[in-house]
């Protein structure tokens, strides 16, 4: 029996030996306001259904393919109204469309397509049809993050000088066993697109610079690389930034990178002062204004807005992470879904966005380096005028 106050939620994949299906999971439940009803789970049938009796889905809402879900669940009067996407990249763009085309509402893993016009259409579609589409970048859940943002639009930093993002890990530093699941699909193009480590983590990268700037890429300068002998995709990016306001920047992700768990870091240098901001230490945000000491800021309650402290469950001092910031997204999302507005939420123009920083740094790369130009973010003209 399903509760009429919280959102019905289906998933499409997330199975057994599956790692993010499980974050999404948490995340919907943290706050109770999403239960799981139905899925597919696994295309190979057994796990399908061994993922969802472990889950306690009534037998008949574990489905076969996303056709079936969406034909089983749209003759129910308790059907789902938001499914989940958390598949290798190449399926997330058929089952998103078939959703959306459904009248159902999408959350989707990133990057949201393997390319531009696939985003394209998803974001049409979801215009269209007047469904939200979350694209899950979970750090921009982070009070911390959202503070930066803050501080940053309302001009504590000055006029922006520097955007300078890493995203470093280790984890495929060398050539990973054959029982890896994760890293298997992540470095075969046929299922995680022409952008390896680009498109796991440097759209992380990229997306949490331009959400705390607020600043318009301009064009990249690219050299991508596969450090690893034999590996067919990049697991390592280095590029350089220029904004249509005149800052610059830096960005390097990489993979294969020893001693780097999951260091994703960020610093935004204003000419009046900086932010420095790490996902390992996402508790604290240090602030430094210009010939005067560094100030440590933490999730104070006499210091955050009441918008960011809305996702603030626990007291300052008590450590809050990444579970958290994830069901920040889904929070956010079950408030639009009721009526509030949630402006701050990654959606299908931040898929298309994506994915054309994705394209560029590629062009970029294959002409040894030279400027490749971006079009404007959906909304936003190409001029100097994005500058806080």
């Amino acid at each position: 029996m399903t509760s009429t106050n919280r959102i019905r939620l289906g998933m499409i994949g997330g199975g057994q030996g599956a790692f993010i299906g499980g974050v999404h999971r948490m995340a919907a439940r943290l706050d109770d306001r999403y239960e799981l009803i139905a899925g597919v789970f696994s295309a190979r049938p057994d796990v399908n259904r061994a993922s969802a009796s472990e889950l306690r889905i009534d037998p008949s809402r574990c489905y076969d393919d996303v056709s079936e879900l969406i034909a089983g669940e749209s003759g129910r009067d308790d059907g789902v109204q938001a499914v989940a996407i958390v598949t290798p990249n190449h399926l997330h763009f058929d089952a998103a469309k078939a959703c959306l085309e459904a009248g159902l509402h999408v959350i989707c893993e990133k990057p949201m397509t393997l390319t531009a016009d696939e985003a394209e259409t998803l974001a049409g579609l979801a215009q269209q049809k007047q469904r939200h589409l979350l694209l899950t970048h979970p750090y921009v859940g982070y009070p911390l993050v959202q503070q930066a943002r803050a501080m940053v639009k309302r001009g504590d930093l000055g006029r922006l000088r520097m955007v300078n993002v890493e995203y470093v890990q280790e984890w495929l530093a060398e050539a990973p066993g054959p029982d890896n699941k994760q890293a298997d699909w992540r470095l075969d193009p046929k299922r995680a697109g022409a952008a390896g480590c680009l498109g796991d983590i440097g759209t992380h990268a990229y997306q949490l610079s331009a959400f705390i700037s607020g600043l318009t890429l301009d064009a990249v300068s690219a050299d991508l690389s596969s450090m690893v002998e034999g590996r067919q995709l990049d697991d390592n990016v280095h590029a350089m930034l220029r904004y249509t306001s005149g800052a610059k920047g830096m960005l390097w992700v990489s993979q294969c990178a020893p001693g780097f768990e999951n260091g994703l870091r960020i610093r935004v240098v204003g000419g009046r002062a900086s932010l420095e901001w790490a996902q390992e230490s996402p508790n604290e945000l240090w602030f430094a204004p210009l010939n005067a000491p560094r100030q440590r800021i933490t999730r104070r309650d006499d210091w955050l807005g009441d918008d960011i402290n809305r996702g603030v469950r626990i007291p300052g001092g008590h450590p809050e992470g990444y579970i958290e910031a994830f069901a920040n997204l889904y929070q956010a999302l079950a408030d639009q879904l009721n009526g509030a507005p949630a402006d701050w939420l990654p959606d299908a123009n931040t898929g298309v966005d994506g994915l054309h920083f994705i394209s560029a740094v590629l062009r970029s790369n294959q002409a040894d380096g030279a400027w490749a130009t971006l079009p404007p973010p959906v909304g936003k003209e190409r001029t100097s005028g994005d500058q806080r």
